[in-house]
């Protein structure tokens, strides 16, 4: 059976936890470094800037100066402000956590089409979780001759609630978002927009709630110092990871242009020089109440010579008025002409 509470297993412990958030530090750089380029679209120019993305930008910077302190804390070997850094630390750490829910709850809301109770409620709980993640700074650090900066005072328990009310209210709009989307549709026609959030949003949601879920879980079990805060660290880079990818897909996805669904009208324009014609437009089965289908028809009346003029009829007058030429070989009378243009009125009427 391990001793959780004896030195030889604290200082074992230790030693793991800064091996991981050298590791952690290591991954966060590189999805970092890897997703630049749609950082700089909005830097250039290049993208036009929403307010949305300042909880964006805040997020991915947040945790990297966070994660920088960290590093800094576990290496440095000369006596500094233990105190002072570690609040740092936790300022930005506990911010990034609060910006990657809000970032998964501004992809809810998009899926609600903003709906007003819906943004009620949420800015509400949003508000407690940041007063939680606020009071979770107030810890106490200092400098150990030997071991560095350590934490000597922290709350357990107000920890533990910050993560699971942080836990449950990823678990919420991950169901909110499953429940819009799984609700019947009137397109005949899924959006790409909806299997996109579908497809792999639910999962960045269900990550996020999961990493929360194991952090919450040591944090009750209560081991000892070091192994209560271990899953921490993970749990904030996991759901800033998964909210910025979330934020960056959907971004590039309605960046490429307009979506497409499927339509309950056809655009048809044709000419037919020999034969009347009479033009066929097929619709979608779901019946509608009106139609409007917008086309050109040209009718023919007698067998064309070489040379052949259009006259358009005019609402106003009776007499066809020339409207354009076709080139051929003679000059036709203007009572021989028989090439027509119609309106769609007129000629639905004729038939």
């Amino acid at each position: 059976m391990v001793d959780w509470q004896s030195a030889e297993e604290i200082a074992h412990d230790g030693e793991a936890f800064s091996r991981l958030m050298h590791a952690l530090l290591g991954l966060y750089i590189w999805e970092f470094v890897t997703s630049l380029d749609f950082d700089w679209d909005f830097i250039s120019g290049r993208k036009k800037f929403k307010w949305p993305m300042i909880f964006y930008f805040a997020n991915r910077y947040f945790l990297l100066f966070a994660l920088i302190g960290i590093a800094i804390a576990l290496n440095v070997t000369t006596p500094v402000n233990c105190q002072a850094l570690y609040t740092y630390n936790q300022v930005f750490g506990n911010a990034a956590i609060g910006l990657a829910s809000i970032n998964l709850s501004l992809r809810t809301i998009a899926v609600w089409s903003q709906n007003k109770l819906l943004v009620v409620a949420l800015i509400l709980v949003i508000m407690g979780h940041w007063s939680l993640l606020l009071h979770g700074i107030l810890l106490k650090a200092e400098w150990v001759p030997g071991q560095g900066c350590a934490i000597t005072n922290t709350d357990n328990t107000l920890l533990a609630a910050t993560f699971i009310y942080s836990m449950c209210f990823d678990f919420t709009v991950l169901i909110l978002t499953a429940v819009k989307l799984s609700l019947p549709r009137k397109r005949s026609e899924s959006s790409k927009l909806v299997k996109l959030i579908f497809g792999d949003g639910l999962i960045f949601f269900f990550i996020a709630f999961l990493s929360n879920l194991i952090a919450t879980i040591f944090m009750l079990l209560n081991l000892n110092a070091v192994m209560s805060i271990i899953a921490n660290v993970p749990a904030a880079i996991s759901s800033t990871i998964v909210a910025c990818r979330a934020v960056r897909r959907l971004t590039n996805y309605t960046s490429q242009g307009a979506e497409v669904f499927a339509t309950t009208s056809t655009s048809l324009a044709f000419r037919s020089r020999r034969s009347r014609t009479v033009p066929s437009v097929s619709l979608n089965e779901k019946k509608l109440d009106g139609v409007h289908v917008q086309m050109e028809t040209f009718a023919s009346i007698t067998e064309a010579p070489s040379n052949t003029t259009l006259v358009q009829y005019n609402d106003d007058s009776a007499k066809p008025s020339p409207t354009d030429t076709f080139e051929g070989d003679g000059e036709v009378p203007g009572a021989d002409r028989d090439f027509f243009k119609r309106s769609n009125e007129e000629y639905y009427s004729a038939a």
